[in-house]
């Protein structure tokens, strides 16, 4: 936040020292007169100290902070693939083309009571989802623009949030330690009934039970067109709720969520749970997770996806992680496709972590294999 409060007061600096400066040039030795320009000098230094204690205390409360994150990634990937999502399918071709991407982003959160928190998120970057690097789930667009803005605040004992562009699950609990750095199992399995669709109108609601257990509702409206309104025929709502229990050793969760796409409900059920031995060593934590959908459209069938994760947190110097799971959801009936993923987190120092990544990802776009590698460095400062 300091870095951030000089970027903005340097410019004003110099600005008042400019004139300060050229004064000093005009003035000759035989012009000196000691007491009047040390009166004059201190004048300057008292009124250039006071704007910017003004500066300060006007432009910024003493409760922003801001951090920062960029991201750099290089890698190829191999055969031809298909990158599926709960409603869309993309072919991508991969031809061992080594590709490199940025991404970067800035968070910033302010407080007005002490209990409540503002948050936004702006990004930037030149990632392409279809793209060799797209399964890294990076920042596109080089314009910064805003990513997301949400308000949390309690209300009586609950914690409650509205926001734009944000997660309806935003206040969810989700039994997974796994961190896969992928984006198709970064949710572990919890793919839709989590609200994580990202764009429309969102807010939501949390209750912490004690002892662990938690509650949380959540709805999502309009999608990416705010124009067909809230809780209307023509507009895409969503709505959820979830109970979870999170304690040393082991957790679990069961979510449900209420679709609607094109005026046809899907309901889905998703249960989490994960194991986290007590003690680091040769056991890994283990995270698992399985998501059914029901759409009431006629003739559609029921839809099934699975995640397992194990994650060793102290692997020499970094976190190595291991997972596979369904690419997406499928009918019933239908032939699985799976995706399998293995990466190291190590950690250089405070700000910086480099992650390589090898996955392999099933298809029937032409019966081939995708095999990606790449590398992803990571700051935060």
């Amino acid at each position: 936040m300091k870095l951030f409060k000089s970027l903005l007061v340097a410019p004003a600096t110099l600005g008042l020292l400019t004139p300060m400066s050229a004064t000093a040039n005009e003035v000759t030795i035989n012009d000196f007169n000691a007491a009047e320009e040390i009166a004059v000098t201190n004048s300057r230094v008292d009124g250039l100290e006071a704007r910017l204690n003004n500066f300060e205390a006007g432009s910024f409360s003493e409760t922003t902070t801001a951090s920062f994150s960029a991201d750099f990634a290089i890698g190829a990937v191999d055969g031809k693939g298909i990158v599926t999502s709960p409603r869309t399918s993309v072919v991508t071709d991969g031809d061992e083309a080594i590709e490199a991407v940025y991404s970067f982003q800035i968070d910033l959160s302010t407080s007005f009571t002490g209990e409540d928190s503002l948050d936004i998120s702006l990004d930037a970057g030149n990632a392409v989802s279809t793209g060799a690097l797209g399964e890294l789930d990076l920042n596109n667009g080089e314009e910064l623009s805003v990513d997301g803005i949400s308000y949390t605040f309690p209300v009586g004992g609950l914690t409650a949030f509205v926001g734009d562009n944000t997660d309806g699950s935003l206040l969810y609990d989700t039994a997974c330690v796994y961190a896969s750095p992928t984006n198709t199992l970064d949710d572990c399995g919890n793919k839709v009934a989590a609200l994580g669709s990202g764009s429309g109108t969102a807010a939501g609601a949390s209750y912490d039970f004690g002892n662990g257990f938690t509650g949380a509702v959540g709805y999502t409206g309009a999608g990416s067109d705010s124009e067909k309104g809230l809780f209307t025929k023509e507009g895409d709502d969503s709505y959820g709720a979830q109970l979870s229990y999170s304690g040393d050793s082991y957790g679990a969760s069961v979510t449900y969520a209420n679709t609607e796409s094109s005026g046809s409900d899907t309901s889905y059920w998703a249960m989490n749970a994960y194991f986290s031995p007590s003690e680091s060593g040769n056991v890994p934590s283990i995270s698992v997770g399985y998501e059914v959908g029901d759409p009431e459209a006629a003739n559609a069938k029921d839809t099934t996806q699975y995640f397992v994760g194990l994650q060793w947190d102290e692997a020499g110097p970094g976190t190595l992680g291991v997972g596979f799971g369904t690419d997406g959801a499928f009918a019933d009936g239908a032939t699985e496709y799976m995706f399998y993923e293995a990466f190291y987190a190590y950690e250089v120092n405070d700000g910086m972590t480099i992650t390589p990544l090898v996955y392999i990802r099933e298809n029937d776009a032409t019966k081939e294999d995708q095999t990606g590698i790449m590398v992803k460095t990571s700051f935060s400062f």
